[in-house]
Order: C-alpha cells, then sequence, then structure tokens
C-alpha cells in the first residue's frame, strides 16, 4: 500500500509505493529533492524525518550516523517509508523542471592529457540538444544493464558537444574499455541530466570552489557558465583545485586562462605529493585544509565541492563546523570510489 509523503516547508505531497525511495517517488512526481550519488554516499539528500518512520537503507556510516538518526536524519535516496511522512528538506525547484532523456550518442574525440584521465567528447544527433544546468551529470547506459555516472564539463552555452572527463581505474568497465578498445567512433546510449549539483544563481554571495581530482569536471562546467554569463562581475569566486602530483592537474592552463580574463577569479591549485621532478613551489597538502588555512570565516560565502568521499565529508565538516559556513550553502557532489560507478 503506497505510504504519503509531505514535504515541509513546500507542503507538497506525493505518494511512495512499497520499495521506492523517498528520492525515487519523489522524481516520479515531478518534485526534485537534492541528490548527487543516489548511493548513500555523499549526503546530499540527507534531510529530516518529522513524523513517521522508514527503513534507512544501505549507506555509508560515515555519510549518516547513528546520532544523526538519532536526530531525526535520513538520506532520501536510500530511505523507504515504513509509514506515511512528513519530511523536512529543501527543493530544488529549478533543476526538477528538466526532465530526464534517454539519448544516443557518439564519441566524437578521446585525448589523453594525463595517463590516467581522459576527456571524452560526445556528439548527439543532429536533431537533438540536452537541456541541463552546469554541473549535473549523465549516466552512460552501457551493455547488460550497467550504468556509469560522469560529470558533464561543458557548460549549457556550449552545448555542440558534451565533454566529459573520465579516470581510467584498473578493472574499470567502461574505463578499460575506453583506454584499451574505443578509437573514437562509437556509438553510446546515455540518460540525462542528472544531479543537484549546480550555481544557485539567486543568491549574492562570493563563491569558493573545491575540486578533487576529476572533481574538476563539474566545476569547469559551473566556472565557465559563470564567467560566460558575468557573474563573477558581482561574485568573486575562489578555484582550489587538489591533485596529487603536477601530472595530474590535467588542464592546468584553462585556470589560469580564466584568472586572467577576471578580476574577481583566482586559481590555487594544491599538490598532496608533489614528484620531486616537479620542482613545485605552490600550495601542498589536502586541499580542503588550504581553504581552511586561507578563511578564517566561511559564513557568508557559499561552496561547491567536488571530489572523492573523504575529501567532500571532511569539508563539509570542517567548513560547518570550525568556519561557520552555513550547512545549506554547502553544495557537493560526491565521487565514489569503486571503479567506474560514480564518475570513475
Amino acid at each position: 500500500m503506497p505510504h504519503q509523503i509531505t514535504i515541509n516547508p513546500s507542503g507538497h505531497s506525493f505518494a511512495c509505493v512499497d520499495g521506492d525511495t523517498v528520492l525515487a517517488s519523489a522524481m516520479a512526481a515531478d518534485l526534485m529533492l537534492p541528490y548527487g550519488c543516489r548511493n548513500g554516499a555523499c549526503g546530499t539528500c540527507k534531510g529530516k524525518i518529522l513524523e513517521g518512520r522508514v527503513d534507512y537503507g544501505p549507506h555509508q556510516a560515515s555519510t549518516l550516523t547513528d546520532d544523526e538518526k538519532g536526530q531525526g536524519l535520513a538520506l532520501f535516496c536510500c530511505a523507504k517509508p515504513l509509514t506515511d511522512l512528513v519530511i523536512e528538506v529543501r527543493e530544488v525547484r529549478r533543476a526538477g523542471d528538466i526532465r530526464a532523456r534517454k539519448l544516443p550518442c557518439r564519441i566524437e574525440s578521446i585525448e589523453k592529457p594525463a595517463p590516467d584521465v581522459a576527456i571524452v567528447k560526445i556528439k548527439l544527433p543532429a536533431n537533438e540538444r540536452l537541456l541541463f544546468l552546469a554541473g549535473q551529470y549523465i549516466d552512460l547506459l552501457l551493455k547488460d544493464g550497467r550504468r556509469r555516472s560522469y560529470s558533464l564539463a561543458t557548460p549549457p552555452h556550449d552545448d555542440a558537444l558534451l565533454e566529459l572527463h573520465v579516470r581510467h581505474l584498473p578493472g574499470g568497465f567502461f574505463s578499460s574499455q575506453l583506454w584499451n578498445e574505443f578509437k573514437g567512433r562509437e556509438i553510446l546510449r546515455f540518460e540525462g541530466p542528472l544531479g543537484t549539483f549546480f550555481l544557485r544563481e539567486d543568491s549574492d554571495k562570493p563563491i569558493i570552489f573545491v575540486a578533487g581530482g576529476t572533481g574538476f569536471a563539474p566545476i569547469k562546467g559551473v566556472i565557465e557558465h559563470a564567467l560566460h554569463h558575468r557573474i563573477d562581475a558581482a561574485r568573486p569566486m575562489v578555484l582550489y583545485w587538489g591533485a596529487r602530483a603536477k601530472r595530474d592537474l590535467y588542464l592546468p592552463d584553462l585556470p589560469g586562462k580564466w584568472q586572467q580574463g577576471s578580476s574577481n577569479f583566482t586559481f590555487i591549485p594544491v599538490l598532496s605529493d608533489p614528484a620531486p621532478e616537479d620542482h613545485w613551489p605552490g600550495r601542498t597538502g589536502f586541499v580542503h585544509q588550504a581553504v581552511l588555512d586561507d578563511f578564517a570565516d566561511l559564513s557568508g560565502y557559499q561552496v561547491y565541492v567536488c571530489g572523492g568521499p573523504p575529501m567532500v565529508d571532511a569539508a563539509r565538516k570542517s567548513f560547518v563546523e570550525s568556519r561557520g559556513l552555513p550547512p545549506g550553502e554547502f553544495y557537493a557532489d560526491s565521487f565514489t570510489d569503486a571503479p567506474d560507478v560514480r564518475r570513475a
């Protein structure tokens, strides 16, 4: 029997059939709740249960702790209602206005700017365009029903080719094919756009972007969108891009060009383990720590973070607890570590 779910503060209500998660049912009802990974890893969909009970579903214990459950919090991408619910969560209406579609595409080019990173550009049929928000992602629909999620590194205004940044992981189902078999012109299918990682343009707060590795991809799309529309003129922006060694900053000149073209944009690369041959003169250590070193107070900022779950979790915790960042001003896209599952 379906359970009725009511969202506060909007008052929107929808039915959730047995076996469905809160998020899946909300999306089926054309109501967009914040989400990123859809597998309990990133915490983007976390909200509060005001009335009712849920099965919390499989999730990472660090993303939803027992203490948080005691406070009434749940991950709506995993939680399945056991009763009617009243939940408190911020709806994202703008992203919800874009319906995900399944489309064919063709690999137009494959470039490898780093030993383990490929920049893949895909082309849609001549009569198709993908409507998306800068920072969203797509799911490649592969054989035997497998899906592989990759962020769009292109801004919406430059959509003739869609750009994906793919890291090669040993044993990765799709990335191994890409490295060892694909030559270009391969036909694929995808579903998108997906996700609620995009720039909140109704704010006038300055912005801090934090990227780890190929977490640079969605942030690239967001920044290029912001610069194209001169959002930087009113909102100062800082990008921290963290990588292990210099070669892992696989598009090193691009952020520098953004900085040259905007007096309100600053780029700060951070290496955690620079190689001796790098002769690195810049910042070192964890990328989120560089932000903590530079900002004593984040209460007046918005922060957008993309990368692996440990980095995202550390940034969320430290920025909110020690720098006063309002929890609602932290936006994250968390890439899971399993081979090729989440933007690998």
